[in-house]
């Protein structure tokens, strides 16, 4: 998804305080508020010294490359953990205690995972420490709590099946007990309860078909916002539903199920067709970071309506330096 600007993903922190910005020639890390870079690495571009089949382990504080390890596929996803490294390559899904001692503890089959779609609870004194990733089965999900993981251990996934198509998003809130899913069809967001196993609000992003891009639930879990294709960043409620749109035409019983569906309380537009991530920066300010280098914040009340706050262009046409 790499762009004029060379930038190739972006991503938030598990806190959403700070933003990873991977380029054509390095990575950045940036700080949200305020909007500065921290830090900058020089990566090797097209001609990268290390194969897509590694996988890395940098020591901020020494500033040195601690551990490498090598899989048999591109490595497509890498989440960390304080005492945990869970790695995603096409079709695996590879758990490891870090960061010493090392050592491999379990490795799950998923369906092929082009995306590196993997997440896990982001509190790390949460009760529920989850790991979500595809499943199996097309448009299923796979729950695993890593708490009670052990090493040789026979503890397989709950599983849920969750939409009929390919999964393409997933999102997890910080106490890992709420999972948002999405489908490659992408008119629907699915929540679920990471205990019953049951599905507790179905949100309706729109009737078209589109490319989610990312979803994340807000601090205590009261609202969730997810951003696509169509270069709308859309923000459901969860914990009142009474707040989110209904359509008009919900009250006449012979129109489709969609028409019963929640729809957004509140969105904002941003660059179209250019792709972006989202993130709450507290309990009612969304932020969207695009591809092409701009950062949005925008602040919304509950009666739907949206402000904008900021707005940055944060990366430049510079140099990464090597650091």
């Amino acid at each position: 998804m790499s762009n004029k600007k060379g930038v190739i993903s972006l991503s938030f922190n598990q806190d959403h305080n700070c933003i990873a910005c991977c380029t054509e020639t390095g990575l950045r890390v940036y700080n949200v508020e305020p909007m500065v870079l921290k830090e900058q690495f020089v990566a090797g571009g097209k001609y990268p010294k290390t194969s897509l089949k590694t996988v890395l382990f940098y020591d901020a504080v020494k500033k040195i490359f601690v551990l490498e390890t090598n899989f048999s596929s591109p490595v497509k996803a890498v989440r960390m953990k304080r005492d945990k490294a869970i790695i995603a390559t096409l079709d695996k899904v590879f758990i490891f205690n870090s960061p010493t001692p090392f050592y491999h503890v379990a490795t799950f089959d998923t369906r092929p995972n082009p995306l590196g779609l993997l997440q896990v609870t982001p509190m790390h004194n949460a009760e529920r420490q989850i790991l979500v990733y595809p499943g199996n089965k097309i448009g299923s999900i796979h729950i695993l709590d890593l708490k009670n993981l052990e090493e040789n251990s026979s503890s397989a996934p709950a599983i849920i099946n969750a939409h009929n198509g390919e999964i393409t998003c997933l999102a997890i809130n910080q106490e890992g007990t709420l999972i948002a899913s999405a489908s490659d069809k992408g008119t629907l967001i699915r929540i679920w309860d990471t205990i019953r196993k049951t599905k507790v609000a179905e949100l309706r992003r729109g009737t078209d078909t589109a490319t989610l891009y990312c979803m994340n639930f807000s601090p205590d879990s009261e609202f969730l916002c997810c951003s696509s294709d169509k270069g709308t960043v859309h923000i459901f409620a969860l914990k009142d539903p009474d707040l989110n749109r209904r359509s008009s035409l919900s009250t006449l019983g012979f129109f489709s199920s969609y028409i019963e569906s929640q729809w957004a309380l509140a969105t904002f537009t941003v660059p179209p067709e250019v792709a972006c991530i989202c993130a709450f920066e507290n309990q009612n300010t969304v932020m969207a970071v695009c591809l092409d280098g701009t950062f949005h914040k925008y602040t919304f009340l509950k009666d739907g309506s949206c402000r904008r706050k900021a707005y940055h262009v944060f990366l430049h046409d510079c140099q990464d330096e090597e650091i």
